[in-house]
């Protein structure tokens, strides 16, 4: 029955995408049909950037050549302003003329000047278009999806000003986070995926070298009370057991299920096999339109699991750890909706969409953010605030176009020295913001609460996060340098991991103790730097720094790696962030913004994702995906 209805869906999908062509082709005969009983330079080229009547602009989607292209105008003064640039830039064919007007007077002939509607209104606008005010916008945020919208603003060929606005006393990465010793720390560590293509296509824009920024993909290990479990490996470099061969590219999940045989340590073969029923339930769901969709999000992934047959024990020690450090919730309070979506796309997508890498010199933010953001100021133009926190957007009904639409006009926020600032005269603004952040913007932003789709995402809640860092006296050596804790009742519920960063940035370690060379006494004592991270963690808050440091050392490192218990800690640091990771609930389906609005363009982390919208659980796989939307809408 099930294939059946596969069988089904994919005939009407086929026919569905035939009528889509057949649209397009008859859309491209049409087009062409018409222009061909109106004169050249009439027909305004789509790729040309115009004026709309929301004082935006339009530009032609990725991926489509100009010569493919139509008009994409509101109103005839829209086309003719377009118009004028086109025939303003038509410098030849100007030149051309006026040389033969001249040729004609001088022989004292009369003759008629000819003037297309295209010239006539150019000269009607030329005016009007010389005096048109510069744009403003402004992006809020500083995370991915912000620098994504800035880099997008940037490089759209308008003439605007962009100002990026974020809370961080220096979102651009020019300035270390370091602890109160002055080493350098960060908010939790981040892996990039095998198939993060636009974090790749960003390094080679940039002129980074991949090898300089990122460690060779790695092995993880997972470990509980009873000691190691399981081994994620290095699918792109496995090879066959017992032979000195590369592992074939199998379809998924087979390819995973046979490279991984040999490297669960303790969990049955029997617990194993029922991670199958996650791919008929990965079919399911995310092979179904929105409607089914909108069912698994109503269903917890404890439902789910239970449904399709997975055992217990897999459950509790490989998958509920994996999604506490991936999408930070237990099974009974996620969305089996998001939790197929993390496990398609990491995991089941390709045989080695698992393989991950870490960064191999300092922090995201000095590795990628700061020559982005150098490039982005120093060619664009970009102005970043950092320290600021936006309080209310004003929206505006009545415009000098005597147009009553609802816009974005004014932003409000308090700089670092605490004074309240105004930017006015704003054209358009982009919220890349997290649940917490949406929450403060709308909650004092009245205009922004009218709309549904802006009060609904203030509503989505939080994840508690902690993050640690740890400086040993001697080198611990540990299987692998990324690790994950499972079933430890010292989380008291937290997912948990832990780094050994001087295993990934092994090469030079005096960055991790601050950069100064040591002295020889001071060598002696440099040992294993380990970052550690606790996801869902509002049990563990209230704890205070040396508890949370104690209940590290002195539990959960050695009962996973015994050696940590001769390692004694010469420094520490201990960073609490609560509500600011999103919770992707059962439910929260309705209230994610839609990944395409007519008023806004959401932040990628917070839209409702699919198969369709190139939806990723982490911000960095889009890199710059929302600023290719933004760069659209304009």
């Amino acid at each position: 029955m099930a294939l059946d209805q596969m069988n089904s869906n994919a005939k009407k999908t086929t026919t569905t995408m035939q009528g889509r062509w057949a649209s397009v082709a008859a859309s491209l005969l049409l087009a062409c049909a018409v222009q061909r009983q109106l004169r050249v330079d009439a027909f305004v080229p789509a790729a040309r950037v115009g004026a709309n009547s929301h004082g935006l602009t339009v530009a032609p989607p990725f991926g489509v050549h100009p010569m493919w292209s139509f008009p994409l105008y509101e109103t005839a003064k829209d086309a003719e302003g377009a118009a004028d640039d086109d025939v303003a830039s038509s410098g030849e064919e100007s030149t051309s003329a006026e040389e033969e007007e001249i040729a004609v007077e001088d022989k004292g002939e009369e003759k008629e000047e000819f003037r297309s509607a295209a010239t006539e209104w150019a000269s009607q606008q030329k005016g009007e278009l010389a005096a048109q005010k510069k744009k403003n916008y402004v992006v809020v945020g500083g995370g991915w999806g912000g620098w994504g919208a800035a880099k997008a603003l940037c490089e759209a060929g308008i003439d605007a000003d962009v100002t990026l606005i974020d809370a961080l006393p220096d979102p651009t990465g020019a300035t270390p986070y370091l602890s109160k010793t002055g080493k350098p720390v960060e908010a939790g560590t981040r892996g990039f995926w095998k198939d993060y293509p636009n974090i790749n296509a960003m390094c080679a824009e940039l002129g980074i070298a991949e090898d300089d920024v990122f460690t060779p993909y790695t092995n993880s290990s997972f470990y509980s009370p009873d000691g190691l479990e399981a081994t994620a490996p290095v699918f792109s470099e496995a090879t066959l057991p017992f032979l000195d061969m590369p592992f074939p590219q199998l379809p998924s999940p087979f390819g995973q299920v046979l490279a991984t045989f040999p490297l669960f340590e303790r969990i049955p073969l029997s617990d194993r096999a029922s991670m199958a029923g996650l791919l008929l339930a990965t079919i399911d769901c995310l092979g179904g339109d929105e409607s089914v969709q909108e069912e698994y999000d109503r269903m917890t992934a404890h439902e789910l699991f239970v449904r399709f047959g997975l055992s217990k024990r897999l459950v509790e020690d490989f998958v509920k750890p994996t999604l506490l450090v991936g999408l930070f919730k237990p099974p009974e309070e996620l969305s089996a909706l998001v939790v197929m979506e993390l496990l398609y796309y990491y995991a089941l997508a390709h045989q080695d969409s698992f393989d991950v890498r870490w960064i191999k010199n300092g922090t995201v933010a000095d590795s990628l953010i700061l020559p982005l953001s150098e490039k982005l100021q120093r060619v664009n133009g970009l102005k970043v605030k950092g320290g600021c926190r936006v309080g209310e957007i004003s929206i505006d009904e009545s415009h000098e176009d005597g147009s009553n639409a609802k816009r974005a006009t004014k932003v409000t926020y308090q700089d670092a020295s605490g004074e309240t600032v105004t930017m006015s005269d704003v054209d358009g603004v982009i919220l890349a913001l997290g649940c917490k952040g949406m929450e403060s913007v709308v909650r004092s932003s009245p205009g922004l609460a009218s709309f549904p789709e802006f009060s609904s995402a203030a509503s989505l809640r939080g994840i508690d996060v902690i993050s640690c860092r740890i400086w040993l006296d001697r080198i611990v050596p540990t299987r692998t340098p990324a690790n994950v804790f499972s079933r430890f009742e010292a989380l008291r519920g937290a997912g948990g991991t832990f780094f050994m960063l001087d295993q990934l940035q092994g090469e030079d370690n005096d960055h991790l103790w601050g950069g100064a060379s040591p002295s020889e006494e001071e060598a002696e004592q440099r040992g294993s730097v380990v970052a550690c991270d606790f996801y869902n963690a509002g049990s563990l808050l209230p704890l205070s720094d040396e508890d949370i440091v104690r209940t590290l050392t002195n539990e959960l490192l050695p009962s996973a790696v015994t050696e940590f218990a001769d390692a004694k800690v010469v420094d520490s640091w201990v960073g609490k962030y609560p509500g600011v990771v999103s919770w992707f609930s059962p439910g929260s389906y309705d209230k994610r913004p839609p990944p395409r609005g007519r008023r806004f363009l959401p932040s990628q982390r917070e839209v409702r994702r699919g198969l369709g919208e190139d939806g990723r659980a982490g911000a960095r796989r889009q890199g710059v995906v929302p600023g290719a939307r933004v760069r659209k809408r304009i």
